[in-house]
């Protein structure tokens, strides 16, 4: 019995690594590697000099994304976390859904609001902010248009009466 919940215990462990990455070295491993450590990506990119953008939203309840980027020659170039503050304020009015797609990776689908009368949609990511509360970033898209309105963030506690605290 000990074995098999040393066992369990020791495939936990390894899925959990694979969460954020750990252990991939930007420069020495590849593409596939990554792949193969993180799953298929949700969305991918191709870029103009060969090279890719790969992006892995770890919600609803997790709190990150990581965008990876796979240079031309399929060697690991970095992983970034994106939901902070810092990549929030990248995103700028009359910025298209794809340009906001590449900074913050895909939001939750559950999430995604349409406003008939102001022909607004809401796109909305799940973040640990810098007081250690679960937190939301909105985009609100002209939906005609498809173009960044404004953003928004919120903590999860202005929903409810109690606080919570998130891990990182």
């Amino acid at each position: 019995m000990k074995i098999i919940i040393a066992l369990i215990f020791a495939l936990l462990m390894a899925a959990c690594a694979s969460y954020d990455g750990r252990g991939l070295k930007p420069g020495i491993s590849t593409g596939d590697e990554v792949v193969k450590l993180m799953g298929e990506p949700a969305m991918r990119w191709r870029e103009p000099d060969g090279s890719e953008l790969l992006a892995y939203p770890r919600g609803p309840a997790g709190f990150n994304t990581f965008m990876v980027r796979i240079d031309s020659k399929g060697t690991l170039a970095s992983i970034e976390g994106v939901l902070d503050m810092k990549h929030f304020s990248l995103i700028r009015p009359d910025m298209s859904q794809d340009d906001v797609l590449r900074i913050l990776g895909p939001s939750q689908p559950q999430w995604t609001v349409y406003f008939e009368r102001r022909d607004e949609l809401v796109w909305e990511w799940r973040y640990c902010d810098d007081w250690n509360e679960p937190a939301r970033f909105n985009v609100l898209f002209d939906n005609t248009s498809g173009k960044v309105r404004s953003t928004q963030s919120y903590t999860e506690s202005m929903l409810r009466r109690f606080r919570q605290v998130c891990s990182r």
